[in-house]
């Protein structure tokens, strides 16, 4: 196939997609990530498309969001990959929040297997997954129904967690940079997302490779209240994402990396320590001492927190957490 026919063809999947993984380009194609690379950043300076960390989207810049067919389409094994670990740090008879999301919506159909917990929830997805789960109470918030990514916001959303306490909540985003921590493109997904980090003891952040170092209009949670980070093992010849991983654990946020067999050895290579040999997540450190160990405001006490559970052999998850950098 000639460059040209290439071009065109990258062109008209994103058009059709919204968004495109170079993994998923490379292989309609029929060619490298190498060259399909190439292609796209020619494409970015015709301005016929953007460039994100692991694949491209349609021109927009900080203002464009896709809608949830689009981003369903976008790194689904590392997704995939990404909620089995997650699902692990979740223990029986936890109470959660959940946000919206194509990650989140993963996670939820793991939790399903989880007994006894409790999941506070924005998105008709992550309730959908649950709905017939065996002893999981969903909770769903009220608020307008946001059609492009089936979640419910606005202040009816927004007051209806006012006063809520939950032990954790796990939520997704458009971008993420040690800089500016989670940010979304919308400003009332935004508004509900720092609601629901208001109603939890812990943040755990759900955010694959294509997303880090990525910043959108809204900021909805600081780095210094992330307390876990957990993405996959970014590909070696990325080393903005390896960068902005280490530039996270940095500033105290504990990051778990999914992956299969090979997970950890080049992140290694940018101050990652593997913990060759042992499999599950390390048990949770004390937080740095500007992060917050309750949710602020609200009446009544919050749950203990406990231990984030280990990954059981079964799940084939393995781990490694980004050590602060000496200084």
């Amino acid at each position: 196939m000639f460059a040209a026919e290439r071009r065109q063809l990258i062109l008209e999947m994103v058009r059709a997609n919204g968004a495109v993984s170079l993994r998923e380009l490379a292989r309609v194609v029929q060619t490298s990530e190498v060259t399909v690379r190439r292609d796209v950043r020619a494409l970015e300076a015709e301005g016929l498309l953007d460039r994100r960390h692991g694949g491209a989207v349609l021109p927009g810049g900080f203002t464009r969001e896709s809608g949830f067919p689009q981003k369903s389409h976008l790194a689904t094994a590392e997704k995939t990959a990404i909620a089995d670990l997650a699902a692990g740090f979740v223990e029986e008879g936890e109470a959660i929040v959940v946000g919206a999301g194509t990650t989140t919506q993963e996670l939820a159909r793991r939790l399903a297997r989880v007994p006894g917990l409790t999941v506070v929830t924005n998105s008709l997805l992550v309730a959908q997954a649950l709905a017939h789960a065996n002893r999981v109470e969903v909770v769903m918030t009220g608020g307008t129904l946001r059609g492009s990514n089936y979640a419910l916001v606005g202040s009816g959303a927004e007051q209806s967690l006012q006063g809520l306490r939950v032990s954790r909540a796990f939520l997704s985003g458009s971008g993420l940079t040690a800089e500016r921590g989670l940010s979304t493109s919308n400003m009332l997904s935004a508004s509900v997302d720092r609601a629901l980090v208001q109603a939890a003891g812990e943040v755990v952040v759900l955010a694959d490779h294509t997303k880090l170092g990525s910043d959108t209009m809204f900021q909805t949670v600081p780095t210094d209240v992330i307390t876990r980070l957990v993405t996959d093992e970014p590909p070696g010849h990325d080393d903005r994402a390896a960068t902005e991983l280490q530039a996270l654990a940095d500033q105290g946020v504990q990051i778990a990396v999914a992956g299969g067999a090979g997970a950890g050895h080049g992140a290694a290579q940018q101050g990652l320590d593997a913990t060759e040999g042992r499999r599950g997540p390390r048990r949770d450190v004390p937080l740095p001492g500007q992060r917050r160990s309750h949710a602020p405001g609200g009446g009544g006490g919050a749950p203990q927190l406990r231990p984030a559970a280990p990954l059981s052999e079964a799940q084939g998850g393995r781990v490694a957490d980004l050590a602060p950098r000496r200084r």
